[in-house]
């Protein structure tokens, strides 16, 4: 008698079993975190406080969380629709950088327009500008079946020399005494704020909309039963009848277009002028990519994620100078965090079986 080990695809996930899946990842992802700070020479329970009184214990560390989740929210609603079509794209921080040149751009280029043209037109721009970033993998993909996973993280890299390019030369302001940033946007181009904070409030509701009609869209439209049946099994797809190739093509310029609406949402909301990549997104993109598969890609529960996210990011900022930690320390956390979601997202979907077979 031998055993034998078999794995098999779920038909069907019951709730209690994501839940579960979800906290166990997180549980576990912690752990390592806590063993991390060990090996670092800080304790770990003195380390998660910090985090927490920094990203959650406080009126201003709630509204920098809260900040930081708008960006976040909305890569994350834009790579959960398109990795539910199993469209991997790793691209949103290239997307989102777009989407500030392009929508920023605008802002520069009309500073006296009125706010309620200016404004829209920015925000149009900026999806523009993340969807063509996102539409460029989704041609390679869709006609020369060229790995979207490698043209949409390739493209971050051009995307962020692109910037600057721009912020060293034709952009940089004349009264920025050399430094690479652009001159200030108008009043006209610049987001309302809820007082004493940075949260930029029109962004946000439109995040907050966003999520619900994206999820709407999944739930009950044939687009969104579309995408779920090509995620799901391609062949099927095909075999049904289903433009599979316009599938990719509107995911990838849906997801590329609201990390662009990010982007311009950091410039007309957070820094008011166009500066290096860093400073418009650190990181943001691919932060995202864990906000998505946290909430198990799931559009309204990326509301929730991204503020988890936002508030460990805040946190983390805040240990770094309190307990001297290296700057790369957030990247760790975010690096283990999405190793233990995704796995955990292969055990949730597979069964695992041990059966004895006769020799």
């Amino acid at each position: 008698m031998k055993l034998r080990i078999r794995i098999e695809k779920r038909l069907d996930i019951p709730n209690h079993i994501q839940v579960l899946s979800i906290v166990f990842s997180l549980a576990l992802a912690f752990v390592v975190i806590a063993i991390i700070f060990l090996l670092l020479g800080v304790d770990p329970i003195n380390a998660y406080a910090r985090i927490l009184r920094g990203g959650f214990g406080s009126i201003y560390g709630l509204s920098e969380s809260v900040t930081k989740t708008i960006p976040l929210l909305l890569g994350g609603v834009g790579l959960s629709l398109a990795f539910r079509a199993r469209v991997y794209n790793i691209g949103a921080e290239g997307q989102i950088l777009m989407g500030a040149i392009v929508g920023g751009g605008i802002g520069l280029a009309f500073p006296n327009l009125p706010r309620y043209v200016l404004l829209p037109l920015m925000f149009f721009g900026g999806f523009v500008g993340g969807a063509v970033w996102g539409l460029i993998p989704a041609l390679l993909k869709t006609r020369f079946r060229v790995d979207e996973v490698l043209t949409s993280l390739m493209l971050v890299y051009v995307a962020s020399d692109f910037v600057k390019y721009l912020v060293y030369g034709p952009w940089r302001g004349p009264e920025q005494r050399g430094f690479p940033y652009s001159s200030p946007l108008s009043l006209a181009a610049q987001l309302p704020h809820i007082p004493e904070t940075r949260i930029h409030y029109p962004t946000l509701i439109i995040a907050l909309i966003l999520a619900v009609v994206i999820f709407l869209l999944l739930r009950y439209t044939k687009l969104g039963y579309e995408i779920r049946v090509v995620g799901e099994n391609q062949a099927a797809g095909r075999y049904a009848g289903m433009d599979v190739e316009r599938v990719v093509l509107i995911v990838l310029l849906m997801s590329g277009g609201l990390a662009g609406l990010a982007g311009i949402g950091e410039i007309a909301g957070i820094h008011a002028r166009i500066g290096p990549p860093e400073g418009i997104s650190p990181g943001y993109g691919f932060t995202a990519i864990i906000v998505a598969w946290l909430a198990r890609l799931n559009p309204l529960l990326t509301i929730v994620t991204s503020f988890l996210m936002g508030g460990l990011l805040v946190g983390g900022d805040a240990i770094q100078t309190a307990l001297n930690l290296p700057s790369a320390t957030i990247y760790i956390f975010n690096g283990v965090i999405l190793f233990f979601v995704i796995a955990s997202d292969w055990f949730t979907s597979h069964l695992i079986r041990l059966e004895v077979v006769n020799a």
